[in-house]
């Protein structure tokens, strides 16, 4: 069985709904995982906001004009009475349980519980479709089966056991609709699985039936070896192993979000992305399996800043490194890349909020020098130490770019490059001439 996952702008519209019906109506039982409308969960988010500031008058009005919306996706949706009417009456009973919620006490227990309903209204919609088309089609409630633990992580054993013993319930249906991103927490109140979402949900039920394949639908063609809004002649990355994936979605590449397809890759099953506006591109695998000696990509970001630290005490003095990260820790900040000598460290970081804070704990322990506007610059591929002349192909692309730090053997996925932002697109387009389009 596959596992399918819908975003919310291949469901935002009644006719992206009937381009997603036609996709998943090919023969094969499958488990589809939907998100909400796009537009739809900021728009509760906005009705939440109003019933925190305690005005239910700005929070109804923002529900009218959303169920007038679905409303009209009603009509444009469906072409019987039967399920028109039907549809129209679960819209009703939606809207007026959100309403309910603009007369009483408004904390974020009942803001997850509104934040829940996108979702909900999404994924009845398309089932109620699917029926209407005369497709064997059942609607599997999450809230039935996704759940997390007191730490706010997914329940595996207990996503398992429920989820089978709703397919055991509902055997012989040809497609299984669910939601994504709403579950339960440990306290059997609703909650959502924050990080990815619905991606999440996906991969998560993936693992728990042992899918086949896992498939994430978009509205982007798959990944790229190198951002073509820059750089000439880019071609589709049409396979990546998950650490070669989890290292291009640090900078930004439109790819899941590594924790989101941890389950997938412990349980050893295929992530696919797809693009409904192109279903029949091939589209991206991710799996355990490497492309051995080849590179995949390469990444660029932006907002860095470096940052070194030159002590001579740091000669053989015990507990320096600790004490420098520690100031890091101390104030919520991630680093990203990391050189040390003998007499220094140099560290590079992207969130800047408590930079001079940093450099004035910093200063303690030696002298402090700060490189603003820099960029990393990322190559992505098999790139283990025993693949010799990898190396020396991304240094000679780089040789007439400055470099400020290079980091390589952390990973045996990426060689990475601290260099100036203004030095980006030359450095994207020579390692990009080196590395793919040379002859």
């Amino acid at each position: 069985m596959k596992v399918l996952k819908f975003g919310g702008t291949s469901v935002g519209s009644a006719l992206r709904m009937i381009e997603v019906a036609k996709l998943i109506t090919d023969g094969e039982q499958k488990i589809v995982v939907l998100s909400a409308m796009s537009g739809t969960t900021n728009t509760l988010v906005e009705i939440s906001d109003y019933l925190y500031k305690k005005n239910p008058d700005g929070a109804n009005e923002i529900i009218n004009r959303l169920e007038s919306k679905y409303k009209q996706h009603v009509d444009e949706l469906y072409s019987t009475e039967e399920y028109k009417q039907k549809t129209r009456e679960f819209l009703k009973a939606q809207f007026d349980y959100i309403r309910s919620y603009t007369k009483d006490i408004f904390t974020l227990f009942e803001e997850k519980v509104i934040l829940a309903q996108g979702e909900i209204i999404s994924t009845n919609m398309v089932t109620n479709y699917l029926l209407e088309q005369g497709v064997n089609t059942i609607l599997l409630p999450a809230l039935e089966f996704m759940r997390t633990d007191k730490n706010a992580e997914p329940d595996p054993i207990y996503i398992k056991e429920k989820l089978d013993a709703q397919l055991e319930l509902h055997k012989g249906a040809d497609i299984y609709i669910t939601q994504g991103f709403i579950c339960r927490n440990a306290y059997g109140e609703i909650d959502n699985l924050q990080r990815g979402g619905s991606d999440y949900t996906a991969s998560l039920i993936g693992a728990a039936v042992n899918a086949s394949e896992i498939q994430i639908w978009t509205d982007i063609d798959g990944m790229h070896d190198n951002d073509p809004r820059i750089v000439e002649k880019t071609s589709p990355v049409r396979h990546l192993h998950f650490e070669e994936a989890a290292e291009l979605a640090y900078f930004g590449a439109k790819i899941l979000h590594p924790t989101c397809i941890q389950p997938a890759k412990y349980a050893n099953i295929p992530v696919r992305l797809l693009n409904t506006m192109e279903p029949k591109a091939p589209g991206t695998l991710i799996s355990n399996e490497t492309e051995k000696g080849k590179i995949k990509a390469v990444a660029a970001k932006d907002n860095i800043t470096a940052i070194k630290i030159k002590s001579s005490r740091m000669l053989l003095a015990h507990g320096f490194l600790r004490k420098v990260f520690e100031i890091f820790e101390s104030y919520q900040t991630s680093i990203d890349m990391i050189c040390t000598s003998e007499v220094g460290v140099s560290v590079s970081i992207d969130n800047t909020k408590h930079l001079n804070e940093i450099l004035d704990d910093l200063k303690k322990y030696g002298t402090v020098t700060v490189d603003k506007n820099m960029c990393i610059i990322c190559v992505v591929g098999d790139l283990e130490w025993e693949n010799v002349g990898f190396e020396a192909k991304t240094l000679e692309a780089m040789k007439d770019v400055p470099v400020r730090m290079i980091s390589y053997g952390g990973s045996n996925y990426n060689i990475s490059f601290l260099i100036k932002e203004s030095d980006k697109k030359k450095a994207l387009q020579n390692l990009s001439d080196h590395l793919f389009n040379c002859k």
